[in-house]
Protein backbone atom coordinates (compact mmCIF):
# COMPACT_ATOMS: atom_id res chain seq x y z
CA UNK A 1 0.00 0.00 0.00
CA UNK A 2 1.42 3.40 -0.90
CA UNK A 3 1.93 6.20 1.60
CA UNK A 4 -0.74 8.83 1.73
CA UNK A 5 -0.22 11.51 -0.87
CA UNK A 6 2.08 9.34 -2.99
CA UNK A 7 -0.45 8.35 -5.64
CA UNK A 8 0.68 6.05 -8.43
CA UNK A 9 -1.58 7.96 -10.82
CA UNK A 10 -5.22 8.20 -11.81
CA UNK A 11 -7.22 5.33 -13.25
CA UNK A 12 -10.49 6.10 -15.06
CA UNK A 13 -13.14 3.40 -14.65
CA UNK A 14 -16.18 3.35 -16.96
CA UNK A 15 -18.92 0.91 -15.96
CA UNK A 16 -22.66 1.38 -15.49
CA UNK A 17 -22.76 -1.20 -12.67
CA UNK A 18 -22.26 0.57 -9.31
CA UNK A 19 -21.08 -2.69 -7.69
CA UNK A 20 -18.29 -3.06 -10.27
CA UNK A 21 -17.31 0.61 -9.84
CA UNK A 22 -17.20 0.20 -6.06
CA UNK A 23 -15.12 -2.98 -6.23
CA UNK A 24 -12.62 -1.49 -8.67
CA UNK A 25 -12.40 1.75 -6.68
CA UNK A 26 -11.66 -0.21 -3.54
CA UNK A 27 -8.96 -2.53 -4.93
CA UNK A 28 -7.26 0.09 -7.08
CA UNK A 29 -7.24 2.68 -4.27
CA UNK A 30 -5.71 0.05 -1.99
CA UNK A 31 -3.10 -0.49 -4.72
CA UNK A 32 -2.12 3.17 -4.48
CA UNK A 33 -4.07 4.63 -7.41
CA UNK A 34 -6.58 7.45 -7.47
CA UNK A 35 -9.77 6.17 -9.07
CA UNK A 36 -12.26 8.30 -10.97
CA UNK A 37 -15.46 6.51 -11.98
CA UNK A 38 -17.84 7.25 -14.84
CA UNK A 39 -21.24 5.65 -15.47
CA UNK A 40 -21.15 6.24 -19.24
CA UNK A 41 -18.79 6.98 -22.08
CA UNK A 42 -19.84 10.58 -22.71
CA UNK A 43 -18.72 11.58 -19.21
CA UNK A 44 -15.38 9.87 -19.76
CA UNK A 45 -14.79 11.52 -23.14
CA UNK A 46 -15.32 14.97 -21.66
CA UNK A 47 -12.50 14.37 -19.16
CA UNK A 48 -10.18 12.01 -21.08
CA UNK A 49 -9.61 14.49 -23.89
CA UNK A 50 -8.19 17.14 -21.59
CA UNK A 51 -6.55 14.97 -18.95
CA UNK A 52 -4.50 11.79 -19.38
CA UNK A 53 -4.82 9.13 -16.67
CA UNK A 54 -2.33 6.34 -15.97
CA UNK A 55 -4.84 3.88 -17.42
CA UNK A 56 -8.50 3.55 -18.52
CA UNK A 57 -10.78 0.60 -17.71
CA UNK A 58 -13.68 0.61 -20.14
CA UNK A 59 -16.65 -1.75 -19.99
CA UNK A 60 -17.89 -3.11 -23.33
CA UNK A 61 -21.57 -2.66 -22.39
CA UNK A 62 -22.34 0.85 -21.18
CA UNK A 63 -25.42 3.04 -21.82
CA UNK A 64 -25.43 5.20 -24.95
CA UNK A 65 -22.30 4.63 -26.98
CA UNK A 66 -20.69 1.23 -26.35
CA UNK A 67 -17.20 0.86 -24.92
CA UNK A 68 -16.18 -0.06 -28.44
CA UNK A 69 -17.45 3.29 -29.83
CA UNK A 70 -15.71 5.21 -27.04
CA UNK A 71 -12.45 3.40 -27.78
CA UNK A 72 -12.67 4.49 -31.42
CA UNK A 73 -13.41 8.10 -30.43
CA UNK A 74 -10.39 8.11 -28.12
CA UNK A 75 -8.27 6.71 -30.99
CA UNK A 76 -7.14 3.89 -28.71
CA UNK A 77 -4.04 3.03 -30.70
CA UNK A 78 -2.68 6.58 -30.28
CA UNK A 79 -4.12 7.41 -26.86
CA UNK A 80 -1.24 8.24 -24.48
CA UNK A 81 -2.34 5.73 -21.79
CA UNK A 82 -3.19 2.02 -21.88
CA UNK A 83 -6.91 1.20 -22.29
CA UNK A 84 -8.30 -2.08 -20.95
CA UNK A 85 -11.72 -3.39 -21.98
CA UNK A 86 -13.84 -5.06 -19.28
CA UNK A 87 -15.91 -7.83 -20.80
CA UNK A 88 -18.24 -10.61 -19.74
CA UNK A 89 -17.41 -14.11 -20.93
CA UNK A 90 -19.77 -13.73 -23.87
CA UNK A 91 -17.98 -10.60 -25.10
CA UNK A 92 -14.57 -12.09 -25.83
CA UNK A 93 -14.92 -11.80 -29.62
CA UNK A 94 -15.85 -8.15 -29.14
CA UNK A 95 -12.92 -7.64 -26.78
CA UNK A 96 -10.51 -9.15 -29.33
CA UNK A 97 -11.98 -6.81 -31.91
CA UNK A 98 -11.42 -3.93 -29.50
CA UNK A 99 -7.74 -4.86 -29.29
CA UNK A 100 -7.52 -4.45 -33.05
CA UNK A 101 -8.88 -0.92 -32.51
CA UNK A 102 -6.23 0.01 -29.97
CA UNK A 103 -7.30 -1.43 -26.60
CA UNK A 104 -4.22 -2.79 -24.86
CA UNK A 105 -5.93 -5.86 -23.41
CA UNK A 106 -9.16 -7.07 -21.87
CA UNK A 107 -10.20 -8.16 -18.40
CA UNK A 108 -12.87 -10.83 -18.12
CA UNK A 109 -15.70 -10.71 -15.59
CA UNK A 110 -15.86 -12.07 -12.97
CA UNK A 111 -12.41 -10.89 -11.93
CA UNK A 112 -10.25 -10.98 -8.83
CA UNK A 113 -9.28 -7.59 -7.47
CA UNK A 114 -5.68 -8.53 -6.67
CA UNK A 115 -5.16 -9.83 -10.22
CA UNK A 116 -6.42 -6.58 -11.72
CA UNK A 117 -4.07 -4.40 -9.66
CA UNK A 118 -1.10 -6.56 -10.70
CA UNK A 119 -2.07 -6.56 -14.39
CA UNK A 120 -2.71 -2.83 -14.54
CA UNK A 121 0.52 -2.00 -12.70
CA UNK A 122 2.46 -4.19 -15.13
CA UNK A 123 0.78 -2.56 -18.14
CA UNK A 124 1.29 0.99 -16.83
CA UNK A 125 4.98 0.30 -16.10
CA UNK A 126 5.51 -1.32 -19.51
CA UNK A 127 3.80 1.62 -21.21
CA UNK A 128 6.01 4.13 -19.39
CA UNK A 129 9.14 2.12 -20.27
CA UNK A 130 8.27 2.02 -23.96
CA UNK A 131 7.50 5.74 -24.03
CA UNK A 132 10.86 6.58 -22.46
CA UNK A 133 12.68 4.38 -24.99
CA UNK A 134 10.89 6.11 -27.88
CA UNK A 135 9.95 4.72 -31.30
CA UNK A 136 13.38 3.32 -32.16
CA UNK A 137 11.90 0.06 -33.40
CA UNK A 138 13.49 -1.54 -36.43
CA UNK A 139 10.09 -2.99 -37.33
CA UNK A 140 8.58 0.55 -37.42
CA UNK A 141 10.54 1.35 -40.55
CA UNK A 142 9.67 -1.85 -42.42
CA UNK A 143 7.25 -1.79 -45.30
CA UNK A 144 5.50 -4.90 -46.48
CA UNK A 145 4.51 -4.03 -50.06
CA UNK A 146 0.97 -4.96 -51.02
CA UNK A 147 0.11 -5.92 -47.44
CA UNK A 148 -2.35 -4.33 -45.03
CA UNK A 149 -0.29 -2.11 -42.69
CA UNK A 150 0.34 -3.36 -39.17
CA UNK A 151 -0.88 -1.30 -36.22
CA UNK A 152 1.69 0.11 -33.82
CA UNK A 153 0.91 -2.61 -31.27
CA UNK A 154 1.24 -5.32 -33.92
CA UNK A 155 4.65 -3.93 -34.86
CA UNK A 156 5.68 -4.08 -31.19
CA UNK A 157 4.51 -7.69 -30.93
CA UNK A 158 6.24 -8.60 -34.18
CA UNK A 159 9.48 -7.07 -32.97
CA UNK A 160 9.32 -9.15 -29.76
CA UNK A 161 8.60 -12.22 -31.84
CA UNK A 162 11.54 -11.66 -34.21
CA UNK A 163 13.82 -11.29 -31.16
CA UNK A 164 12.78 -14.82 -30.22
CA UNK A 165 10.55 -13.90 -27.27
CA UNK A 166 7.90 -16.41 -26.20
CA UNK A 167 4.26 -15.30 -25.88
CA UNK A 168 4.80 -15.01 -22.12
CA UNK A 169 8.01 -12.96 -22.43
CA UNK A 170 6.51 -10.69 -25.10
CA UNK A 171 3.42 -10.21 -22.91
CA UNK A 172 5.53 -9.28 -19.90
CA UNK A 173 7.55 -6.79 -21.94
CA UNK A 174 4.46 -5.15 -23.45
CA UNK A 175 2.25 -5.40 -20.36
CA UNK A 176 -0.39 -7.61 -22.00
CA UNK A 177 -1.58 -11.19 -21.51
CA UNK A 178 -0.05 -14.09 -23.49
CA UNK A 179 -3.52 -14.79 -24.86
CA UNK A 180 -3.66 -11.30 -26.35
CA UNK A 181 -0.16 -11.75 -27.79
CA UNK A 182 -1.51 -14.86 -29.55
CA UNK A 183 -4.41 -12.85 -31.00
CA UNK A 184 -1.99 -10.20 -32.30
CA UNK A 185 0.30 -12.86 -33.73
CA UNK A 186 -2.57 -14.52 -35.59
CA UNK A 187 -3.58 -11.15 -36.99
CA UNK A 188 -0.01 -10.29 -38.04
CA UNK A 189 0.34 -13.63 -39.83
CA UNK A 190 -2.96 -13.08 -41.63
CA UNK A 191 -1.98 -9.56 -42.70
CA UNK A 192 1.47 -10.59 -43.92
CA UNK A 193 0.28 -13.84 -45.50
CA UNK A 194 2.54 -16.02 -43.34
CA UNK A 195 1.66 -19.72 -43.15
CA UNK A 196 3.63 -20.39 -39.96
CA UNK A 197 6.18 -18.85 -37.60
CA UNK A 198 9.18 -19.60 -39.83
CA UNK A 199 7.39 -18.08 -42.81
CA UNK A 200 6.69 -14.94 -40.77
CA UNK A 201 10.36 -14.52 -39.85
CA UNK A 202 11.32 -15.02 -43.53
CA UNK A 203 8.87 -12.26 -44.60
CA UNK A 204 10.30 -9.87 -41.99
CA UNK A 205 13.91 -10.65 -42.97
CA UNK A 206 13.13 -10.11 -46.66
CA UNK A 207 11.46 -6.77 -45.87
CA UNK A 208 14.41 -5.63 -43.75
CA UNK A 209 16.87 -6.52 -46.55
CA UNK A 210 14.81 -4.65 -49.11
CA UNK A 211 14.01 -1.72 -46.80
Amino acid sequence: MSEKGASRGEIFVVDDDPAVRDTLSMVLSAGGYEVICFADGAALLAVARSRTPACILLDVHIPGKSGFDILKELHGEDYPAPIFMISGQGDIAMAVSAIKNGALDFIEKPFRGSDIVARLSEAIDAYARRKSVGPGSSIQALHFPGREPLTRREREVLEQFTKGASNKEAGRHLGISPRTIEDHRANIMKKLGARNAADLVRIVMTASRNG
